[in-house]
């Protein structure tokens, strides 16, 4: 389900009601913990916290006039995601994640290669988030990516 809309807030004033508080909260603890440097904007219909081009003026590899991609969040149909190419380019990182998900979620963790899906956003694991968006500065994102992914 792609949401058409300009602004991050835009996004969130187009998705369902009941799920805003949750979704504003995830955000919020995004731009509160994400390292410095990563800039929230619009990315692939979802709102993206990427690496500026004037920070990696070579873009994404799919498409270099887009800046390089780290995390987004999105209101899907069912369920409310966040996709972090940190626990897809990063074994370490993602072995770390799964770990520690128990600990603040009784829900099992529904995981793509870097989408973490929460079919009920009252359970999402927000002090989790937050370590997990400190553990990657811009720097080290750069050079997994041009490591494991770019190639």
């Amino acid at each position: 389900m792609q949401i058409n809309a300009q602004t991050p807030e835009e996004y969130i004033s187009k998705i369902p009601a009941d799920r805003i508080p949750y979704f504003n909260k995830l955000r919020q603890t995004i731009l509160e913990n994400i390292p410095k440097g990563f800039e929230e904007q619009m990315n692939y219909g979802m709102i993206g916290y990427v690496v500026p081009k004037s920070i990696y003026p070579k873009g994404y590899h799919c498409n270099t006039n887009l800046p390089l991609p780290f995390a987004s969040i999105a209101s899907q149909k069912n369920f409310i995601a966040l996709y972090h190419s940190g626990i897809y380019a990063n074994k370490e990182i993602y072995n770390w994640f799964t770990a520690e998900y128990p600990k603040h979620c009784k829900r099992k963790l529904d995981m793509g290669k870097g989408c973490i899906r929460f079919k009920k956003p009252e359970e999402i694991p927000f002090e989790l988030i937050a370590e997990l968006l400190k553990k990657i500065s811009v720097q080290d994102w750069i050079t997994m990516y041009e490591i494991t992914i770019k190639r």
